[in-house]
């Protein structure tokens, strides 16, 4: 970074269009830059459905780009810009899309990854670059972005901002008197993604939470997938799960995680979000690696088969793969049995308690 950037700067942009998960990622890293630069305007452009969840951070002007708007949505982006000159833009996503979405953004400074982490040919569109930071989690890897502005590393404050509304809806849906914790039991349907884990091993954990006086509340987005698994795991269970697939807001959703006993689910973007409430979470990890991509603030209740995943199916082991690689086998998350992740449980629950 310049010598010359020491002082305070005046204006910043911010590069982060999606996904939840990873927005989630950044946010303590904006309100640290927030916090170090009072007096500076601090531009966000980030996702239609990820504005929904962090448009509204104090000090942050959030500007909302579609990404399936094509050329028009990047024209109306360049023209609402069109006057504006920051003196750094924090490029904070390795993809193509969001590369060309940064030359809608003129800035004095255009900061990308390293060049090992510029995955789609990122550093074609950076001037410089945050400080390498190999095998590191992910949020740790936008940090670098904040080091790069010379911002003191200090204990990180997510604090999603949860509107009335929002929790008045949570409790509306889920009554306070009820103890209970949460399966968001899908993850992003990408092709050959297979994070899922089984609809019958979910249906054990809520008979599981029933023989202990709590109630199952299912949650996850609408499409067809998660409906269906929803109604799969509400067949095999004892005890009728409440069903609010489909049925929340993002903040809606991060107001019912927040006051839930647990979260389980597997590589996702609710993982993030129960993690950035402080509520615990039960990962299930075989074909991601979580000390990349599990929940930051604490790993300890991750069942986490990857490394097993990895030499079973890849006959490889971490240290031969690159970071952040996937096992993409229909079988891996088979891997993980429906015992520990009832001992992880517990173990979440006994430490909210």
């Amino acid at each position: 970074m310049s010598p010359s950037f020491a002082a305070s700067p005046h204006s910043l942009c911010v590069l982060r269009l999606s996904a939840v998960g990873d927005c989630c990622h950044a946010v303590p890293v904006v309100r640290a830059v927030c916090e170090h630069f009072p007096d500076a305007r601090l531009t966000w452009i980030v996702g239609r459905l990820e504005a929904t969840l962090v448009g509204d951070l104090p000090g942050v002007e959030s500007i909302t780009y579609d990404k399936r708007g094509g050329l028009a949505a990047w024209r109306a982006l360049r023209a609402q810009l069109a006057d504006r000159r920051y003196d750094a833009l924090l490029h904070m996503q390795a993809a193509l899309r969001a590369s060309l979405v940064s030359l809608a953004v003129r800035a004095r400074v255009r900061i990308g990854f390293d060049r090992a982490r510029a995955k789609d040919l990122q550093w074609l569109f950076s001037d410089t670059a945050i400080a390498p930071a190999p095998r590191g989690h992910a949020l740790d890897a936008l940090r670098g972005f904040a080091d790069a502005l010379g911002v003191p590393r200090r204990p990180l404050v997510w604090d999603i901002p949860i509107p009335e509304a929002a929790r008045e809806r949570a409790a509306a849906l889920v009554p306070a008197a009820q103890p209970f914790i949460v399966i968001s039991p899908c993850s992003s349907q990408r092709s050959r993604n297979f994070r899922n884990w089984r609809a019958e091993r979910y249906a054990a954990l809520v008979d599981h939470a029933a023989a202990q006086g709590l109630a199952t509340v299912l949650t996850g987005g609408g499409t067809a997938l998660e409906r269906d698994y929803a109604a799969a795991i509400a067949a095999r269970s004892k005890r009728a799960p409440l069903d609010l697939v489909g049925k929340t807001s993002l903040k809606e959703l991060l107001a019912v995680l927040a006051r839930a006993r647990a979260v389980v689910c597997p590589d996702s973007g609710p993982a993030h979000l129960a993690d950035s409430a402080g509520t615990p979470v039960v990962g299930l990890y075989a074909t991601s690696n979580p000390a990349r991509t599990g929940p930051y603030r604490e790993r300890r209740f991750v069942v986490d088969r990857y490394a097993e995943a990895l030499r079973r199916f890849q006959g490889k082991e971490i240290d031969e793969v690159a970071w952040g690689a996937r096992v993409r086998h229909p079988d891996a998350m088979d891997l993980i049995s429906v015992d520990e992740v009832i001992e992880k449980l517990d173990a979440a629950l006994a430490a909210r308690a």
